[in-house]
């Protein structure tokens, strides 16, 4: 499985390995930014446990949405 993701990582052009790897990195931005805003208590948001919690899994779905988003476009190039 490895060497599929490997080799069809490297038959991409130069930018849409680029693009491939900014989708990654806002999927992770977003994962932890959920994370932050559920187990962190001093943030500069003033919500109360049950928005916060709301907020964070809200992320944290969005986050693999668009991560499944970006694992079928990358799959039908």
């Amino acid at each position: 499985m490895l060497r599929n993701i490997s080799k069809n990582f490297m038959k991409k052009s130069l930018k849409e390995r680029f693009l491939l790897v900014i989708g990654i990195l806002f999927f992770m931005s977003y994962f932890v930014l959920g994370l932050m805003i559920i187990f962190l208590k001093k943030l500069p948001i003033s919500l109360n446990a049950n928005a916060r919690w709301a907020f964070g899994i809200l992320l944290i779905v969005y986050s693999f949405i668009r991560f499944v988003r970006l694992m079928k476009s990358n799959q039908e190039e």
